[in-house]
Formats: C-alpha cells, structure tokens, sequence
C-alpha cells in the first residue's frame, strides 16, 4: 500500500513480482444524472497530478467521463494497464479515503512500471492505499471482488498482441455481478474495414462492442464525449501522428496539433446479475 505499496498478490502476482521481472444506446458529452461525485472535482484539481497531464483534460475530460462511467468514492475500481498514471492522478486521490484504486500492470512488466511504482511509493499522502497487481494469466483479483473496471485505449493493443478475448475475460471474472466496465479506445471509420490488428491504433465502435458483448458483458449506453470530428483518422504513422505522440516530429506538426487529440470512443458495460 502506498508508502508501502500493497503486496498482497491477487493469483501469482505482486508488486514483488513485477518489479522482480522488469528487464525482462449514445448519449451526449454529460447528462446532469452523470455528474460527478463530491470529491471528484478536488481529485481533478488536486496537487497529485502533472502539468503534462492537465493539459490533456481538454481531450480526456475527466469528469465527464468518470461521472458517465457513475464511479463512487466508495467503490473498488481497477483500473487495466495504467500506462503513465494520467487516470492513476485522479482515482487514486479520489478513492484514498473510502474506496480501492488497484492498477492492473502488464505481466512481465517493462521498465515504465518502476517509474510508476516508484512514483506512488514516494507520495502516499496524495495517492494513499494503491494495490498493484499482475494482467497476465493468473487472476488480478479476487473473482467478483471490484465495482468498476476501467480500460483507457488498451483494446488496440490487446488486439495487437492476439489477448483481447483473454484480457476481456480476466476483467469480467473480476468484476461484481451488476458491475461495470468502462472503456475508451480511438474510433475508427464506420465505413472502412476493421484491421483485425488495429495496426494503425483504430477500433470500430461497433467492432469493439461486438467483442465486449461476447465477453459476457451487456451493452449499457455511448457517450460522444471523446468526439473529435477533425481527426480523419488517415495518417502516416496511424494515430501515433497525432498529439500527444506526434511521431513525424516537426513534419506538419502544427496541422497534427489543430487536430489534436483523437476522435474516441467512450462505451458503459455492466457484467449482468446472476439469474
């Protein structure tokens, strides 16, 4: 737990284990039913987060989404590969006082993740209890154990790496009946094939909630939150183009950055109740 991170391992994994192995139906932006809890606001504008972090929420918009995903202070959440901590910044502040923030990390892990875990030991007054543990193939958690599960641009990944259905699977076991999984990834064309490796980092909307579905979770609602009607979604180096990445450098950059960020999608699934 943060100062002490939680070491408690969830199947074979742990913080030790993780460090051990470095090296090797829509709706619009908000309903006012969405807003966000008491104490959500403070998180967002909390002393936990970086300054490149804040300057994304004009394209992540952080209330917004958490409050249409409905997450609660008081809730168990974990959130899938966490990547640099953006949503880490706010969740874990958030629920320090009566809930559970647990990071699912990539199994083995790479060298980002001692940054990030290093990050977290070192300001347990901001970040309070974080539970770290393993997404590869044992269990992250206790079955039926968390509230909400979050994923934020990880489906193209997984699609990348053939584990989608396996990682979709994992996440499903680990929620309550009734629980919900909220997840985001960049829209690709409706009119264009779906490449089944999202090698250019896009998933169709409807591609991607027909392989939730099939995961076993219900469709619940859309939220056009994530929309950028500029992205064309027809770059050189796929969505990697765009900021923040900006991967052709100084090539067209002022073009990329009118752009901005991508055009997503921001999706609501519940894991049904049993019959």
């Amino acid at each position: 737990m943060v100062g002490k991170l939680s070491r408690r391992a969830f199947g074979t994994f742990g913080v030790a284990a993780l460090i051990d192995g470095l090296g090797a139906a829509r709706c619009g932006a908000a309903n006012p039913s969405d807003a966000p809890m008491p104490g959500l606001a403070a998180a967002i504008g909390g002393p936990a987060r970086r300054a490149l972090n804040v300057a994304r929420d004009r394209y992540r918009h952080p209330a917004a989404v958490l409050g249409f995903f409905g997450v609660r202070a008081d809730q168990a959440v974990l959130e899938i590969e966490p990547g640099a901590g953006y949503w880490t910044e706010i969740l874990a502040p958030f629920l320090k006082a009566d809930g559970r923030y647990i990071a699912a990390l990539p199994v083995p892990a790479n060298a980002g993740w001692r940054t990030f875990i290093e990050r977290l030991e070192r300001d347990p007054s901001a970040f309070g209890r974080v539970e770290i543990t393993g997404m590869g193939a044992g269990p992250m958690v206790a079955p039926g154990s968390v509230d909400v599960v979050l994923s934020f641009r990880n489906l193209h990944d997984w699609m990348a790496d053939g584990t989608a259905s396996a990682k979709l699977a994992a996440m499903y076991g680990a929620l309550k009946p009734g629980g919900v999984l909220g997840m985001e990834d960049h829209r690709a064309a409706p009119d264009r094939p779906q490449d089944p490796k999202a090698r250019d980092g896009y998933v169709r909307e409807d591609y991607a909630k027909a392989l939730i579905e099939q995961a076993g979770f219900r469709f619940v609602a859309a939220s056009a939150v994530g929309d950028n009607p500029r992205d064309t979604k027809n770059y050189p180096d796929g969505v990697w183009t765009l900021p923040p990445t900006l991967r052709l450098g100084a090539v067209d950059r002022a073009k990329y950055l009118a752009i901005g960020e991508s055009d997503r999608w921001t999706m609501k699934f519940v894991k049904p109740e049993a019959a």
